[in-house]
């Protein structure tokens, strides 16, 4: 029987990342982690913050995508203009005098 890696099976922004640099030992390589480690993280679709900013640079795969609960929800960009979040609104409401 062949066998996926787990990153072709998954719709993850972490498994989007892993895919683009080619695979789990070439992702790894890229942050200096064992793929092991990358396998586990793609188990439970969950990448630590510390290496977001480099994976969302190393790969183009939004930081909002990879953790939003740390980043928030992906900006809604339309025809150039960036929509202001319902979150942002209540924050910004409940913050006035």
């Amino acid at each position: 029987m062949l066998f996926m890696a787990i990153e072709h099976e998954s719709d993850s922004a972490l498994a989007e990342a892993v895919r683009k640099v080619g695979s789990q030992s070439a992702f790894g390589r890229l942050i200096k982690k064992r793929q092991s480690t990358v396998r586990e993280w793609l188990m439970a679709d969950r990448l630590p913050g510390e290496y977001v900013l480099a994976i969302e640079a190393a790969t183009g795969v939004s930081k909002h995508r990879l953790r939003p609960d740390v980043y928030g929800a992906e900006p809604d960009v339309r025809n150039g203009d960036t929509l202001v979040s319902p979150q942002a609104i209540i924050a910004n409401l409940e913050s006035a005098p």
